[in-house]
């Protein structure tokens, strides 16, 4: 991170005005800047599935289900730990569960079809193992040319450093593994994102 940055980033994270951001009236835990981009990439890609692990009270799944209404094409399936009262939308579907569970993992696997376009993001526990276990199962099911998506990797970088390890070690440990995906640097044009080296472009199978 370029070090005229990081007094930004400490700024806007501590002002805690990302936690006051809504979307149709729904709280929307996210900087806006990454909003911009996932509509960039939904128009791009139009997904046919959006899996989305963490769902949280359900704002940037709804925020999702908007883009894909603007577009007409694309579902989500969310997963979540927590049951919540959540907004509800046709191109929604909510899972209660593990993300890294094998059997939670292979419904969410069923409810693809072999001619999808899928992208991942996650977005649920920000440990180094929890992220690295989600990786290591849902890379399988993004497609070439779509994302995997790893939110929040700014924990630690340079934002709530006793959070670490965070997502965006488990980023190098998956690749360091991994040449399928690459990082997308295009994805930082902003500057600022929650998620920077987390949009993880599949190059080939």
């Amino acid at each position: 991170m370029k070090d005229f940055m990081t007094p930004f980033y400490l700024h806007y994270y501590n002002s805690n005005v990302w936690s006051n951001t809504y979307w149709l009236g729904q709280r929307v835990l996210k900087c806006p800047l990454d909003m911009i981009l996932y509509q960039e990439i939904l128009y791009k890609l139009k997904p046919d599935v959006i899996i989305e692990c963490g769902t949280n009270e359900g704002g940037s799944t709804l925020f999702l289900a908007s883009i894909c209404d603007l577009l007409n094409h694309g579902r989500i399936i969310s997963l979540d730990i927590m049951e919540k009262e959540r907004p509800q939308h046709e191109r929604i579907t909510y899972m209660l569960g593990n993300s890294v569970s094998e059997s939670v993992f292979n419904k969410v696997k069923q409810m693809i079809a072999p001619e999808d376009t899928v992208l991942v993001i996650l977005d649920s526990d920000h440990s180094q193992k929890h992220v690295y276990q989600e990786m290591k199962l849902y890379h399988s099911l993004v497609t070439v040319g779509s994302y995997l998506i790893v939110e929040d990797t700014i924990i630690g970088h340079p934002v709530v450093p006793q959070l670490l390890p965070g997502p965006m070690e488990a980023v190098f440990q998956f690749l360091n593994e991994n040449d399928d995906f690459q990082i997308d640097e295009t994805k930082h044009k902003f500057h600022l994102t929650f998620n920077p080296n987390g949009y993880l472009l599949r190059v080939k199978k």
